[in-house]
């Protein structure tokens, strides 16, 4: 298992690098588009829409909120109160995540599906727009959410034994959100040099985009739960879903991209 994971994360790398380094820029962000709408048709399974007509309209319905919000940012005002407002919310589903409850109404499972994904793409397609470091600053998040996601996984794996939130995901560990904040903190470190930041602004953001990565892969979690799968598809060998894979980046790429625009790495 573990092998099928690490050969299909080597494939996805180079294929991002491909599409970072490589493509031209409004391809790359199409193609992130693409990933995000792939991960819209595996949320709308979660959210309960099983006809294809639903499933279809919840495509369409993530297709037309990220082209209009795509339009809405131009501006950088309204592209960080866009953020902030994704962030803030963020913290209702946390309350979600706490209370648990065994089935959720559909509506609320779709609507969080939107909340997620379309400000997601935009943060990082806004990232990966800027002339000279977008493929920079898209890479430096991919980064530290994965990174910490490694961590998590391997700290838990050895150390867990402190359960984080066993209703939802059972073999999630306070241990492995520790390892995820070490392994995520040494992604920031390299970051904060290569960028040249202050440190005391630098280091808290990313401490506070690994701790809301964590959100997101409990709110993915708990809908799998209420639907019994473990999954949310199978079309990364080793990994599930592209959910699987980017559920933590859902919550952490507004947060890191709003806190790069104040710190001035965005025009």
């Amino acid at each position: 298992m573990l092998g099928q994971r690490i050969r299909t994360a080597v494939v996805l790398v180079a294929l991002l690098a491909i599409v970072l380094f490589v493509l031209p820029r409004a391809a790359a962000i199409g193609i992130l588009a693409t990933v995000i709408l792939l991960g819209a048709w595996e949320w709308s399974a979660l959210a309960g829409l099983s006809g294809m007509a639903g499933r279809a309209g919840y495509l369409l319905a993530c297709a037309a909120g990220m082209g209009w919000l795509w339009f809405v940012t131009s501006e950088a005002a309204w592209f960080e109160l866009l953020l902030a407002v994704v962030v803030a919310g963020w913290i209702l589903v946390f309350g979600w995540i706490v209370l648990a409850p065994a089935r959720g109404p559909r509506w609320l499972a779709a609507l969080t599906g939107l909340w997620a994904l379309v400000p997601a793409w935009v943060a990082l397609a806004r990232l990966l727009a800027q002339d000279g470091r977008g493929a920079e600053l898209v890479i430096f998040v991919l980064l530290l959410v994965w990174a910490a996601d490694i961590g998590a996984y391997f700290a838990g794996r050895s150390f867990g034994r402190v359960r984080l939130a066993p209703r939802v995901s059972p073999n999630k560990t306070w241990e492995g959100v520790l390892g995820g904040l070490l392994t995520g903190l040494l992604v920031a470190f390299a970051a904060q040099a290569w960028f040249q930041l202050p440190a005391l602004a630098f280091l808290p953001l990313c401490v506070a985009g690994v701790l809301i990565s964590v959100v997101g892969d409990l709110a993915e979690s708990m809908l799998k739960r209420q639907r019994g799968l473990k999954d949310s598809g199978r079309l990364l060998p080793g990994h599930g879903g592209v959910l699987d894979r980017i559920d933590s980046l859902t919550a952490a790429a507004p947060l890191l991209a709003l806190g790069l625009s104040w710190l001035g790495l965005l025009p």
